[in-house]
């Protein structure tokens, strides 16, 4: 007897889906049968993203969108709610980790990760939830899903990630208060801190903040793009009862 792959007939949104956790997230979701919606401002990525699920067999819509821009979040969920009629689950990747001392820092860093990393996760959510709400009313698996990814910086302060750190917990709390509004109803609200993960992320930071990073880390195995996505995948594919409500993942050797 073959079993149906336990998304089926869901449909499930990925911001930041051009590289890293959200790309790798986006394959493994469309792999559970989920009905997958790319979300990133680098529309050339999505389109390979998206011939790549369409040639293993899955369905994906690109929307190339800056979430920063209120509209544009708005109008993304709206487009990926009205293409396959539903929208069953939400994963909020998209952000970006502007480390260094607070004194002396550009305002710019600070502003562009508050504005993305907390004012456009807080738009996707706001517009994904009514759909959210819908979907675990009548959907094919009565339980709907969003997945907020913050950071072991959610948890821990540390010197010269203050900014960070102010936006991580911000998402960390704001997930917590979300989720007991709407537990009653079957939306899962979760949280997945992870620790130190090869991505693009430290491609942004300034020379000197980079090179004091890699110091840090550079006797430590660090986490792949996979092992977070496969984190999240856990998180929504578990059955209806079950509430996976924070989960923190760290390379091993990371104190």
């Amino acid at each position: 007897m073959t079993t149906s792959p336990p998304l089926n007939g869901t449909v499930a949104l990925v911001t930041g889906a051009s590289s890293g956790i959200g790309e790798a997230t986006a394959r493994h979701l469309a792999a559970q049968g989920a009905r997958v919606v790319l979300v990133a401002r680098r529309k050339e990525r999505l389109d390979a993203l998206g011939a790549q699920i369409t040639q293993q067999g899955g369905e994906a819509l690109v929307i190339a969108a800056d979430i920063t821009d209120r509209s544009a979040a708005l109008d993304a969920v709206a487009q990926a709610a009205a293409q396959w009629g539903r929208l069953d689950t939400v994963v909020n990747n998209a952000g970006v980790m502007l480390l260094g001392p607070a004194e002396h820092a550009p305002l710019e860093e600070w502003e562009r990760m508050v504005n993305l990393n907390v004012q456009g996760l807080l738009y996707v959510a706001h517009a994904a939830l009514p759909h959210l709400l819908k979907a675990a009313e009548d959907g094919p698996r009565q339980v709907a899903d969003l997945v907020n990814i913050s950071s072991v910086a959610g948890r821990v302060a540390r010197a010269g990630s203050a900014v960070y750190n102010l936006t991580k917990f911000g998402v960390t709390a704001f997930t917590e208060g979300l989720r007991q509004e709407v537990a009653g109803r079957f939306v899962r609200v979760s949280v997945v801190e992870p620790g130190a993960v090869e991505t693009e992320l430290p491609t942004h930071l300034r020379p000197e903040v980079l090179a004091t990073m890699q110091r840090r880390f550079r006797n430590i195995e660090r986490l792949q793009a996979d092992d977070i996505a496969d984190a999240v995948t856990y998180i929504v594919t578990r059955p209806r009862h079950v509430a996976i409500n924070e989960l923190l993942v760290r390379p091993t050797e990371q104190l």
